[in-house]
């Protein structure tokens, strides 16, 4: 149930009704917006009777929601959310690179791909210290001395950094150098860790599972969500399909479904969505036309000998000039992408 207040309902109003609510069992998630505080109900132990909520003072409209997923949904915000990272806004008008290598190889590597994402225009530093990898012996990363690496090569460039989390038991000691915790598509229904991470005061981006709905990504957006952790981006990074001239099939077409079904905001992963490196700045390319918010692209200074995914990895010329393109695209789009910034040196 959503309950929409009046622009004129006071403080007063708003908490009576919280009140109301809390009473019965149930959770409120408050979202404000420009002129309407909407209060999210969920949970309960008794059935709901919007009689008993319409004639409150500062209640403008009881609405009943069909969709099982409510916090998520464009019913409880209208606006879309944006998230500020450090500075950096995530689902505003400009659109955002995430641009690293696969995995964390080394202290050197790592500081390289900074450099070179930091001169690309990139905002955030990706790289992967815990790797799932589908053979037990291919490479697993560096785990907690590679976030160190990479926590020292983004405070060097001026960078956010974003890595993924595979199991909660990792948590308390990775987020002392992440700022965004990446949900693999491996665990977007591991509900355990999505849970957890719904009590956690960092951002979480939740990558599409290779089999998953466009709905089963937005319920396990719920999970984090409905934990009280509002701070949530959806990841497109292709699903499984019967085609095998890709590594994935990119769906483009979810982009602008989950920009109308949700107000968070969209990431597309076009490495993960093709799997080959000449296909990647196509996709980039059609997902900012398509309203992506941002892109988490792999890039990496020598992808021929990469530990893993060299194959989608872009050279660090290919990230700058997909970069360049992507400028004139964003323009055509009434979006902004960041300047190419000037050469900066190794720390």
């Amino acid at each position: 149930m959503i309950i929409v207040m009046n622009a004129t309902a006071t403080t007063e109003d708003i908490q009576a009704v919280v009140e109301r609510l809390t009473e019965r069992g149930f959770d409120i998630h408050k979202s404000t917006g420009a002129q309407h505080t909407v209060l999210g109900v969920v949970g309960g132990s008794v059935a709901v009777d919007a009689r008993d909520y319409e004639l409150l003072p500062g209640v403008g409209e009881v609405i009943r929601i069909s969709e099982p997923y409510k916090l998520v949904g464009r019913l409880f915000r209208k606006e879309d959310t944006v998230i500020d990272v450090r500075g950096v806004k995530i689902g505003g008008n400009e659109i955002v690179l995430m641009a690293g290598p696969c995995s964390i190889e080394s202290r050197s590597q790592i500081f390289e791909s900074a450099k070179f994402v930091k001169e690309a225009g990139g905002k955030i530093l990706r790289g992967g210290a815990f790797k799932p990898r589908s053979s037990p012996y291919s490479f697993q990363g560096m785990g907690i001395e590679g976030l160190k690496h990479m926590r020292e090569a983004a405070d060097e460039y001026g960078l956010i950094v974003i890595s993924e989390i595979m199991d909660k038991s990792e948590l308390p000691t990775a987020l002392k150098y992440i700022d965004i915790i990446q949900v693999g598509a491996r665990n977007m229904q591991n509900y355990t860790l999505l849970r957890e991470l719904g009590n956690m005061p960092k951002p979480v981006l939740l990558k599409r599972g290779m089999s998953a709905t466009i709905k089963e990504l937005l319920m396990s957006a719920e999970y984090i969500m409905a934990g009280g952790n509002h701070e949530v981006m959806l990841c497109e990074r292709g699903i499984r399909t019967f085609e095998n001239y890709t590594r994935n099939t990119m769906d483009i077409s979810a982009i602008p479904i989950l920009k109308s079904l949700s107000h968070l905001p969209v990431i597309a992963d076009p490495s993960h969505g093709t799997g080959i490196r000449d296909k990647v700045a196509p996709m980039a390319r059609a997902s900012v036309a398509a309203g992506a918010d941002g892109l988490l692209i792999e890039a990496h200074q020598d992808p021929d000998n990469a530990l893993s995914d060299g194959a989608q990895s872009l050279y660090p010329e290919q990230l700058n000039d997909l970069m360049k393109q992507l400028r004139i695209i964003s323009q055509a789009v009434d979006r902004t992408i960041a300047p190419e910034s000037q050469k900066v040196t190794v720390g």
